[in-house]
């Protein structure tokens, strides 16, 4: 009997155990207030630093002459000399041109000679003056009139200079328009000058960029037929915006002397920055999260995702510009973003840099 009841014993505390496993399930360990332990995410994480950060815009420029003048006669008459040869260099000073001043030679010869009469008769009637031979009014007269035949000379020399075309500084001669003979006027294009050696870059910026150039700058430009990217330096800066285009105009110079292959009239393509910033926060374009009233990421503290607003910049394919919101050494929360919550749990399985 007591074998029996053993065995009877024995099947009901497994029936128990058997009853127990399949119809009563532990119950999971709650936190107070009854909510489940949620599981730790994984996540990618990106540390924050700053980088440079440059906003590049594309500009059209033309190249000018640093200095260009046409070659016009301030008189009229027959052209006699053209002491020049077309394409070459010139000094400045150096005679170019110059109309038929004969006549003029002949009053100035006639002044002068009429100069020395009125300086020999001065000189006498000083002499008489002194022993009271003639009265002071008779030695002011001839007196007045040397300085009166002296003006009449400066003045012809004057008339004489304006028939000459001189260099007006050292440049570049252009091909002649006239020759030799030809009757010229003030409206008459001899040739002109270009001083090359020194190049002028102009171009426009929009105004909402023209707050980040300053004179004495250097930007970047490339012209057509030079593979190599040029330097030049803000001369300039227009201080009216144009009412007609909203652009203010801009001016750069730049030397060359080593490169005699880029003439004046070239059309330029102008690198203008015009958002630089030496240690900008840089983050992927994917940890941004868009809200109704603005832009947030999820950064990582103690594990937790907390989130956090911030304003954007530039940005590009890859990297947007975090001007608020973000500190140097945050670690910013990349992939699996839109399954967190404010303090969800994560584990970081990569980080990047």
């Amino acid at each position: 009997m007591k074998l029996k009841n053993i065995i009877i014993i024995i099947i009901s505390i497994a029936a128990l155990v058997i009853i127990k496993m399949t119809f009563f399930k532990p119950v999971k360990k709650t936190k107070p207030g009854g909510q489940f332990k949620p599981s730790a995410a994984n996540v990618t994480g990106f540390i924050t630093s700053g980088k440079e950060l440059n906003n590049i815009q594309y500009v059209i420029g033309s190249i000018k002459a640093n200095e260009e003048v046409k070659l016009i006669p301030e008189t009229s008459g027959k052209l006699i000399l053209i002491n020049f040869k077309e394409g070459s260099q010139i000094a400045k000073g150096t005679l170019l041109a110059k109309v038929n001043d004969a006549d003029l030679q002949s009053q100035l010869l006639k002044l002068k000679t009429q100069l020395k009469l009125a300086q020999d008769n001065e000189s006498r009637l000083k002499k008489m003056l002194e022993i009271k031979g003639v009265s002071q009014e008779e030695y002011d007269t001839a007196k007045n009139l040397i300085e009166t035949i002296e003006a009449d000379i400066e003045y012809t020399k004057a008339l004489i200079e304006k028939t000459e075309i001189k260099a007006p500084f050292d440049g570049k001669i252009g091909i002649r328009q006239v020759s030799e003979g030809s009757f010229v006027n003030n409206t008459t294009v001899i040739a002109s000058i270009q001083q090359t050696h020194i190049l002028k870059l102009d171009f426009t910026v929009p105004e909402i960029f023209v707050q980040n150039l300053k004179v004495g700058e250097t930007i970047h430009f490339k012209v057509d037929n030079i593979d190599d990217t040029l330097n030049a330096k803000i001369e300039a800066i227009e201080p009216k915006i144009d009412e007609q285009t909203r652009s203010v105009s801009v001016r750069a110079i730049f030397n060359n002397s080593s490169n005699h292959t880029i003439f004046p009239g070239a059309f330029a393509r102008v690198e203008v920055n015009i958002n630089k910033h030496d240690k900008a926060i840089l983050i992927p374009t994917e940890a941004i999260i868009p809200e109704l009233k603005g832009k947030k990421v999820y950064i990582n503290k103690s594990g937790k995702a907390i989130p956090v607003k911030v304003k954007t910049g530039i940005r590009n394919d890859a990297m947007i510009e975090i001007t608020e919101g973000l500190q140097v050494g945050d670690t910013v929360i990349v992939s699996g973003i839109m399954t967190l919550k404010p303090e969800s749990p994560i584990v970081i399985t990569n980080i990047k840099k």
